[in-house]
């Protein structure tokens, strides 16, 4: 029994020794860097100030407009990519020519890297070359991301869009085919119509793994750097500086590495109490259903 738990402990001794050095050590040296005035462009080094980098970061108001971005951005991706991939995926689960081919390229976009999709959309809203500020020309539509803030924003959202929609298809389509057959043929029989289906039969069961997709997406749009950095670089002016991109920008431009550290550090306290509240939502929806 010992040898046995030697070997397991052997085993899974690298993984943990790996996680602790990429995972624990950092966040401990951060906690480490976040109590100092640490920039390399100061001739006094590091110097001990205590808690004033998080004090000074409650009246940031740089900061807070670009948390403040980063949440809009965040509800307006979700509030688009959640129904859209919900529609589609319910009309994938009907049969239809071309279904294997449009199954596959809808995929396309996943298997791309988040900066190959930046880089595309750069030249796709490019206003000398790209095909999107041709087209809206045509319709009186002045497209010029590197001008107008609003259209910016609105351009890394649908960028956004197209390249996580899939995502959220293919899990609805997982959760929509594990769902069981009886309720669907009790409604048949009871003369419910497909609305009434899909209000009260479908929902209701699809619950857990609408809330699990998205709490994913919450995650993965709340962190975005890759393919707006590409974009807009968080710009014109401050209209695409998401939190994340703020903090990068504090930390390799500025190079004010005890303030990024109290921002990155208040930032992880955020992420984990959004995941507390989506996992509670969650662990009540299973048990619910």
């Amino acid at each position: 029994m010992r040898a046995n738990k030697a070997q397991v402990w052997g085993l899974i001794s690298p993984t943990l020794i790996l996680m602790i050095l990429i995972g624990v050590v950092p966040v401990i040296y951060v906690i480490y860097l976040s109590v100092f005035r640490y920039s390399v462009f100061s001739r006094t080094g590091m110097v001990y100030i205590g808690f004033d980098n998080y004090r000074n970061l409650m009246f940031d108001s740089s900061f807070w407009s670009s948390l403040g971005l980063g949440l809009s951005f965040v509800f307006f991706c979700c509030i688009i990519e959640l129904p859209l991939g919900l529609l589609i995926a319910n009309l994938l689960t009907y049969e239809f020519k071309g279904k294997g081919v449009f199954r596959t390229i809808m995929a396309l976009p996943l298997a791309m890297a988040p900066v190959s999709i930046g880089s595309m959309w750069v030249l796709l809203t490019n206003p000398d070359v790209g095909p999107l500020p041709y087209f809206l020309g045509k319709i009186g539509v002045n497209y010029n991301i590197g001008v107008n803030a609003n259209q910016a924003f609105a351009t890394t959202v649908f960028m956004d869009v197209w390249h996580w929609t899939p995502f959220v298809i293919l899990t609805f389509m997982a959760g929509l085919a594990s769902l069981p057959k009886d309720p669907y043929e009790a409604s048949l029989v009871d003369g419910a119509n497909r609305w009434q289906t899909f209000r009260y039969i479908t929902l209701p069961l699809l619950r857990p793994v609408i809330l699990t997709t998205l709490f994913i997406r919450i995650m993965d749009t709340f962190r975005i750097f890759d393919e707006v950095w590409m974009l807009t670089s968080g710009g014109p002016g401050t209209a695409t500086r998401f939190v994340s991109i703020h903090l990068v920008r504090e930390a390799l431009r500025s190079m004010n590495y005890g303030y990024s550290s109290a921002m990155s550090l208040f930032l992880l306290y955020l992420t984990i109490v959004i995941c507390w509240l989506l996992l509670t939502f969650i662990s009540a929806s299973q048990e619910e259903s």
